[in-house]
């Protein structure tokens, strides 16, 4: 009989949210092919029953929260633990660190657990003072209840080894690859610019937005995201889109292939992430070959390495560097290939799911020793 695994804190499977949902989608399928059985613990409302690529072998299961933007994390991650604490899996797989709160009941019940750590979320510009608070003190938990973590990039490594004194293993995400995808309707290959991004500060999206302006004389600027919430970046995408034609904007994309078209086609995708490790959508964007302007971090230069262009946060250094590679034809084309054949050797979902996989497997087993000797100890007594 094959080993049992809970996955909790993400919007269930299949879900198209962000990071965590896409890791899910690839990883529960993986799973069950290896011989697992899988619950993945979601939220009502949030995956399709219908969609094409669920796979009916993944057990997905929902449970009761509170849909704001500050108590959704902490309450669904509980409901879930509860759930998952009466049922005793093998192994809980738990996505963010403020599920950390949570870790002591899995434990009590004999459940290790792998954390996928995230960013800093307690860096974050989007969160106020208690939300950070809440982050650190899950953060802090984490450190000391979680079998064992899970760090999407080396320097996320890093800080926790320096922060809370724990060592972590390094599994990032993986991108697809996809065929060559017509151009979405109304564009032209090469000719326009990309920001795929979650509408907070840290992703510099209002310095994005102010660049837009000006880039928008010349070239179409396509835009995807939102803040889920509404707001004032909300506000001012749409405006931008009012007053120009060039500019789109198109909220919330979960359509895969149109979004791995619009990376594959776009002349420049601007990538302004700065509080993660590994992000998705840049490895993605890298996996469909998309030439990379990306803001100077130590995340992002891990990722892309020789293969970005890096600017500052500022409006003024952004539409520099957009526009210096719009109307570089030969970069467009190096920075594509490079992009791909990076993606390819370092952030594929085969290496990614085999190496959570393995890692899963080794908790397990390095906790039933454990509770083996804990019995025979309890028995001599």
């Amino acid at each position: 009989m094959g080993k049992s695994v809970a996955i909790i804190g993400t919007r269930g499977y299949p879900s198209y949210y962000g990071g965590f949902e896409t890791l899910v989608r690839r990883l529960g399928p993986y799973l069950v092919e290896s011989g697992w059985d899988v619950t993945v613990y979601g939220r009502p409302g949030a995956v399709k029953s219908d969609d094409p690529l669920l796979d009916p072998r993944v057990r997905s299961v929902t449970t009761k929260g509170i849909e704001t933007k500050s108590l959704s994390t902490l309450s669904y991650g509980l409901t879930s633990s509860a759930s998952a604490a009466r049922k005793k899996p093998d192994v809980a797989l738990i996505m963010n660190v403020a599920n950390g709160y949570w870790l002591p009941m899995l434990r009590s019940r004999g459940i290790p657990t792998v954390v996928n750590v995230d960013g800093i979320e307690w860096e974050r510009a989007k969160w106020g003072a208690n939300a950070k608070r809440v982050f650190r003190g899950g953060a802090r938990l984490t450190a000391r209840y979680a079998s064992e973590l899970v760090c999407d990039s080396h320097e996320i490594r890093r800080r926790w080894q320096r922060d809370f004194g724990r060592e972590g293993v390094f599994i990032p995400y993986g991108g697809d690859a996809p065929d060559p995808l017509p151009v979405v309707e109304g564009l032209k290959s090469r000719d326009y610019v990309l920001i795929v991004a979650r509408f907070v500060p840290e992703n510099t999206v209002p310095e994005f937005l102010e660049a837009a302006r000006e880039l928008s004389m010349r070239w179409n600027v396509v835009i995807v995201g939102s803040s889920g919430y509404g707001g004032v970046l909300d506000l001012a995408a749409k405006k931008l889109s009012e007053e120009s034609t060039r500019v789109h904007w198109l909220g919330h994309v979960s359509d895969d292939k149109k979004l791995f078209s619009l990376w594959q086609h776009a002349g420049v995708y601007f990538h302004g992430h700065s509080v993660g490790g590994t992000n998705p959508a840049l490895v993605q964007a890298m996996a469909c070959g998309a030439p990379v302007v990306a803001r100077d971090t130590v995340y992002n230069r891990e990722v892309l390495s020789e293969v970005g262009t890096f600017v500052q946060p500022d409006p003024a250094s952004i539409t520099a560097a957009v526009s210096g590679g719009m109307v570089d034809r030969s970069w467009q084309g190096m920075a594509a290939t490079l992009s791909y054949q990076r993606s390819q050797e370092f952030y594929t979902w085969g290496g990614v799911c085999n190496d959570y996989r393995t890692l899963l497997e080794e908790v397990t087993k390095v906790d039933t020793v454990r509770r083996d000797a804990l019995v025979n100890r309890a028995g001599g007594q």
